[in-house]
């Protein structure tokens, strides 16, 4: 398709998101929903005696289902200003013999929020494989590093080390609780149904002669013709926003859990120890030649932030729906419930992108576990100096003189962290400077059950969702277009 380069363009769409998601926000899609919306609700009619509606209408209608005339119902919007109506009749043109019974006891909001319950259910199936994909490849990333020995950080101050594989699962679980909240809002969508114009089903009421079951068989049916097991009990003219309030703030989740691993993952950039893929002619600065600037993790943090302030809108809006409808939630909404989609999709297609190749430099790991872990391992040393005899308080002392003495070597002097050097060499110490540096080889020794968690997590937690989801991972292109 040829873009015009006059008018805006939609970043999401041109630069961020998945044909895939794309394709459920079309008006293609749309509209061709709405339709299958009016031959449902003939369809249950028709089933349920409705004299009105004949088989060879409903067989009209599905002969032209697909083929929209989208310049007559444009046409006809301008003329009377009502997209339903412009497209009951576009549709009534090409089904002569069906246009008397199109939309028959419905209101606008039949096909509206019908088709956009439909749109969210699959967009959240989209969601879900893409969720499943990112854990999958964090899985694979958390197994190799497993052992692999990391400087913690608390406050972003070197910390008690921990492993690379460890620090993985941490991103995973957040993924995880993700994917738990995602299934179960998927659950929550039912079908808006066939409820009329404020909800009460008068007017079906009125076609089938006062036979409420059959007004609530109908309703049923067309629910499960459009792929719902069920529809919301009770409606005013529209289902009800507070679920696309919970819609909203499950997806920011999503943004929430990779905007930490975003973050966290330019920081280690800059301490170049774990950093994205960078492509082998790809440009990270136009100036300074030499720079891999963290561009992905940077754009994610971006769109994550922009889905995490979405919420705020649909609680805004679902809360000033007055009575049983108010037509100021169609615009925020015809925008925002596209955006939380595409932005959740643009999110995991970086998360994914990223988690399928990023880079780890043990060398570089190992240079910062030597400059700081002399002084995480001073316990260490204090424990095998009581078991050589000292007085644990004498060589507290001693090794807290000597703490802080190194400390301002490196901080004020930009020199080696030197302790085990000034201890080697402190009468009052009894090992020799070697002794110490043996002490400290074995850096696994420093990062507990790291390992261990992580392998036990993989194992008994992850291993067994992704076995129970075999099949629905997402298999989408996630090269970047830009």
């Amino acid at each position: 398709m040829q873009r015009n380069r006059d008018v805006y363009q939609e970043p999401l769409v041109s630069r961020y998101t998945s044909p895939e998601m794309q394709r459920l926000f079309s008006e293609r899609y749309k509209f061709t929903n709405w339709r299958r919306c009016w031959i449902a609700l003939a369809e249950a009619q028709y089933e349920m005696g409705l004299k009105a509606v004949s088989s060879e209408m409903i067989a009209e209608l599905k002969a032209h289902a697909n083929d929209i005339n989208f310049e007559v119902a444009e046409a006809k919007e301008k003329e009377i200003r009502h997209d339903v109506m412009a497209h009951v009749f576009a549709y009534g043109q090409q089904c002569p013999l069906a246009e008397p019974i199109i939309h028959l006891g419905a209101t606008s909001q039949f096909v509206v929020c019908n088709t956009d319950l439909i749109v969210q259910k699959q967009g959240l199936k989209l969601i879900q494989a893409a969720l499943l994909r990112t854990i999958m490849n964090l899985s694979r990333f958390a197994r190799k590093y497993a052992a692999l020995p990391t400087l913690g950080y608390t406050h972003y101050q070197p910390a008690q080390p921990t492993t690379v594989g460890k620090r993985t699962t941490l991103y995973i679980q957040d993924l995880l609780m993700d994917l738990d909240y995602i299934s179960h809002l998927h659950n929550q969508v039912k079908a808006r149904g066939a409820k009329g114009t404020v909800g009460t089903q008068a007017t079906f009421l009125e076609l089938f002669e006062g036979d409420h079951s059959k007004v609530r068989e109908m309703d049923n049916r067309v629910a499960r013709k459009l792929g719902f097991d069920t529809t919301f009990a009770v409606t005013g003219q529209t289902y009800p926003r507070k679920l696309d309030m919970k819609t909203a703030e499950t997806l920011a989740g999503i943004g929430a859990s990779a905007h930490k691993f975003a973050v966290d993952l330019r920081l280690l950039a800059n301490l170049k120890v774990q950093e994205e893929p960078f492509e082998e002619k790809q440009v990270g600065s136009s100036a300074m030649a030499y720079k891999r600037n963290p561009m992905r993790s940077e754009r994610m943090t971006g769109l994550a932030r922009k889905l995490m302030g979405l919420p705020a809108n649909f609680a805004a809006t679902a809360g000033n729906q007055w009575f049983e409808r108010t037509l100021d939630d169609s615009a925020i909404r015809r925008m925002d419930i596209a955006q939380a989609f595409l932005l959740t999709d643009a999110v995991l297609r970086l998360y994914i992108n990223i988690s399928e190749n990023m880079v780890v430099y043990p060398k570089q790991i190992e240079k910062h576990l030597q400059e700081e872990l002399p002084f995480m391992a001073t316990e260490k040393i204090l424990m095998a100096c009581v078991e050589h005899g000292e007085s644990r308080q004498s060589m507290h002392e001693v090794i807290r003189e000597h703490s802080v003495a190194a400390g301002l070597e490196v901080k004020e002097n930009g020199g080696n962290n030197d302790l085990l050097k000034r201890l080697g060499e402190d009468a009052r110490i009894p090992f020799s400077t070697a002794e110490l540096e043996a002490l400290l080889t074995d850096y696994q020794s420093f990062t507990g059950r790291a390992e261990a968690q992580t392998v036990e997590f993989l194992e008994e937690v992850v291993e067994p969702i992704l076995k129970q989801h075999a099949g629905e991972v997402s298999t989408t292109d996630i090269s970047l277009h830009v």
